[in-house]
């Protein structure tokens, strides 16, 4: 099987051409750390395009195979098939010193990296191409970017959906065909490394509880403690730590690693102390209380109000959001239409993306297959994409365009169709309405999806320094339950899995929300991103924020938002409860402190 055409050599062409090990898992259940693979194909291919060796295999996972009716494997089929460990080392040798691809590529790798850490091995992959990653980037005109869609966008015959082996015949072909559109735009492959992973993180953790209470507010002088009250402990203590913050979670109370300003009382046997909880405290003027006081209490704990379970929600209700009113009585020009900006100073490229969605148009931050327009600002003509934008015959504007576009004449570039880019039209997917363009600030409506929403950043590729993109789970306080509902990359999941980071790419991340199983103690998740070092988002710009219901459906909605010049820190969206719904919020609220203090205001303990 070849996977290139004889007319598109990739070995002479650097970034595009790699050794690679197509793999397909079909799993007992989606989480990696409880759940197990059932089987597994992998297809190698060189960097000619020729395939080097193939491998397929049933695993007997020696627990429950899960949902028969998705991956079609039932008990009496896997009785009998080779254990994981037993085909381990041969797996591990068509993984060496390859990329790993597959379609949603960190599902499949953390799964491999679990099972070859129970096998007592490593996962030998240092780098994974994600298909899905790469074709968000590619952008096709079609309805979503699961396997079998594409697979037809494509023209790649599949035959066997689910069975692990077909799957990575199909990928194959979705591989190629990906890569020359990836050439023909010009894009950086979304490689993601993969540094060696700890076995200590494969370790299965019980998951923690959040409070059932809310949270009454301060301890009164003389007054006893009340169930959900927010209770921190610091400095030395007579009785082990863990012993009073169990008892305190025994009785009702909500037990905190860090102080804020909703803090209901600190227990401290040295109020002098000058350590961080205490500091705070008295910033906040929460009381302090000593051990011993803070046992007698605990004897006779007041009953608690608990959380305000949401009523049943409406099963599709019709998305609402907050956006610019309509310019003029009809269609706003640029419905349909997106546009990507180039040149410009920061505040000139970010009026005019803030413009485009004025007009009804979507602002895009890299150049893809549904981009169909370009406006250039002062400075844009530079921009290394003009010769490829030239090549693709995309309208390419000035900055008149976005004050009249009925009128303004297209930029003529030297070697463009002019034809082609007179007549170039938005490429609508077929069967998906175009995703709703939100402003800053901008608000809609979630329907309740079968799977987690996910919500996907993305920027233009830069080689300066990393962005992190992060999560926080909040409760009626806007603070953490507990600094496990901090999600990062050193921390990819919450306790209760309900959110979870996903690394795409260098210049793409995702949150996943599984707003379902979120308990009613948690109000809003927050997500935000963040640079390390001294440099800004300013030297980043625009950031992309998509939410859409699951892996691989369209998104629902966009919103392109732009940080000043030296915000290290961008609040980019939250996901939030109203009444029995939740709703999204396109926030792009920057600040100039670091990662450590946001994550302090929403009652993280960061070590000083």
């Amino acid at each position: 099987m070849s996977l290139v055409s004889p007319y598109f050599d990739l070995t002479p062409m650097g970034g595009y051409a790699h050794d690679w090990a197509l793999v397909d898992v079909e799993t007992s259940g989606l989480i990696p750390r409880r759940d197990r693979v059932l089987s597994v194909a992998v297809v190698t291919i060189g960097r000619d395009g020729e395939q080097t060796g193939e491998f397929s295999t049933l695993l007997d996972p020696g627990c429950d195979p899960g949902p028969v009716d998705v991956h079609g494997l039932t008990a009496e089929q896997l009785r009998g098939a080779p254990t994981f460990d037993q085909v381990a080392e041969r797996i591990g040798a068509m993984l060496q010193n390859r990329v790993l691809v597959a379609h949603n590529a960190q599902f499949d790798y953390d799964f491999l990296a679990h099972e070859f850490a129970r096998a007592r091995m490593w996962l030998p992959v240092s780098q994974r191409l994600c298909t899905l990653a790469l074709n968000r980037r590619v952008d096709p005109p079609t309805a979503d970017m699961k396997l079998g869609t594409l697979a037809a966008h494509y023209g790649v015959a599949q035959r066997h959906a689910h069975d692990a082996l077909d799957d990575t015949r199909v990928l194959a072909g979705i591989l190629r065909a990906s890569l020359q559109e990836a050439a023909r735009l010009a894009l950086q492959l979304p490689l993601v490394n993969c540094p060696p992973r700890a076995e200590s993180q494969f370790t299965p953790t019980p998951p923690k509880t959040p409070c059932a209470y809310r949270n009454p507010g301060r301890l009164a002088p003389g007054s006893p403690l009340r169930q959900g009250m927010k209770v921190a402990i610091t400095g030395e203590t007579v009785c082990a730590r863990a012993e009073l913050i169990g008892r305190g979670v025994a009785a009702g109370l909500n037990m905190m690693g860090s102080v804020s300003h909703h803090t209901s009382v600190l227990v401290s046997n040295e109020p002098a102390t000058e350590s961080a909880k205490a500091r705070r405290a008295a910033v906040e003027g929460v009381p302090v209380i000593d051990e011993d006081t803070y046992l007698q209490l605990l004897s006779d704990v007041e009953a608690g109000a608990g959380h305000q379970a949401p009523g049943p929600a409406p099963v599709t209700p019709a998305p609402r959001q907050a956006e610019p009113a309509p310019i003029g009585s009809g269609v706003r020009p640029l419905s349909g239409r997106r546009v990507l900006v180039l040149g410009g100073a920061h505040t000139e490229a970010a009026g005019a993306r803030n413009l485009v969605v004025e007009l009804g148009g979507s602002a895009a931050v890299n150049l893809s297959r549904s981009v169909t327009d370009v406006v250039v600002l002062p400075g844009g003509e530079n921009d290394r994409r003009m010769p490829r934008i030239a090549d693709l015959g995309l309208s390419v504007h000035d900055e008149r365009w976005l004050v009249d576009p009925a009128v303004t004449a297209t930029v003529p570039l030297p070697g463009a169709d002019a034809e082609v880019a007179a007549g170039r039209t938005a490429e609508t997917p077929v069967g998906a309405a175009a995703p709703h363009a939100l402003p800053r600030g901008g608000v809609i409506d979630l329907p309740t999806p079968t799977s987690p929403w996910h919500v996907t950043a993305s920027w233009a590729p830069w080689e300066h320094g990393e962005v992190d993109v992060v999560a926080f789970v909040l409760d009626e306080d806007e603070q953490v339950a507990f600094d496990e509902d901090f999600v990062f990359y050193g921390a990819p999941e919450n306790p209760g899995g309900t959110v979870h980071l996903l690394t795409n790419g260098p210049a793409e991340q995702t949150i996943t929300v599984d707003v379902a199983s979120l308990p009613p103690s948690s109000h809003r998740v927050v997500i935000a991103a963040a640079i390390d070092g001294g440099l800004s988002f300013g030297d980043v710009g625009a950031v992309q924020v998509a939410a859409a219901p699951g892996d691989s459906a369209a998104p629902l909605t966009r919103a392109t938002l732009d940080a000043a010049t030296s915000e290290r820190t961008l609040v980019l969206a939250e996901v939030y409860r109203r009444g029995p719904l939740w709703r999204f919020r396109a926030v792009g609220q920057g600040y100039d402190h670091g990662l450590d203090a946001l994550a302090r205001g929403y009652g993280v303990d960061i070590a000083d």
